[in-house]
């Protein structure tokens, strides 16, 4: 029997980045679809967060995001630039948001079209994986292309769409706090919540446990 599960995911998240392409591969491998969820991250949702972490908080996770990247041998780079655009000096996010809104939008496009996780891992290769300027050119619609999608049809969409789309992403965030979490990436499986890039192996091991199996 094919299982099913949710993926809570931003295109802000440097471990979003470096779940997605192990769990896009763990569903190519094994009679499971994962469902891409996108949620906008919490630089949008919660704008004050940053100026009140521990001042350790971000050279921290600059550190350890880097290992676990080196450790999986995953390509990793700052993004150039960021989907966020914040004064990391400050911490201070800027009223404008020109990147977050449209990559959001298109993430959940493209899961309309059940083929999000696709397209989230192949964009954030471009934004995570060093490449520079991923905003211009044919960087986008080249990750769109991979991922079986075409660029101009899903931003013609996200712009006509964007209230339709903002409620359904707002709705993916209610549901991953209803599952049990708030933050991303999250796999829910069978009502039970996985965070972060070091719970694959246990999200696989417990859908093992409900029938998990080979291609």
């Amino acid at each position: 029997m094919s299982l099913t599960a949710d993926l809570f995911w931003s295109f802000r998240s440097p471990y979003s980045y470096l779940a997605i392409g192990r769990y896009r591969a763990l569903a190519a491998s094994h009679d499971l679809t994962i469902n891409l969820r996108p949620v906008y991250p919490l630089a949008v949702r919660q704008p004050d967060f940053f100026e009140r972490n521990h001042p350790n908080w971000l050279s921290y996770t600059v550190r350890d995001m880097i290992r676990v990247a080196q450790f999986h041998g995953i390509p990793f780079g700052p993004p150039r630039p960021d989907p966020i655009v914040q004064d990391l000096a400050t911490r201070a996010i800027a009223a404008e948001q020109p990147y977050i809104y449209r990559l959001t939008r298109l993430g959940q496009t493209a899961s309309r079209r059940g083929k999000g996780l696709a397209f989230a891992h192949e964009v954030a290769q471009l934004i995570w994986g060093g490449a520079q300027d991923w905003h211009l050119g044919d960087h986008l619609a080249g990750a769109a292309s991979r991922a079986d999608l075409d660029l101009a049809e899903l931003d013609a969409e996200a712009e006509a769409e964007a209230v339709a789309l903002d409620t359904e992403i707002a709705a993916n965030q209610v549901a991953l706090e209803i599952a049990g979490h708030w933050g991303v990436p999250t796999l829910v499986f069978d009502g039970e919540p996985f965070f972060g890039q070091d719970r694959i192996e246990m999200a696989k091991w417990r859908m093992e446990q409900k029938g998990l199996r080979p291609r």
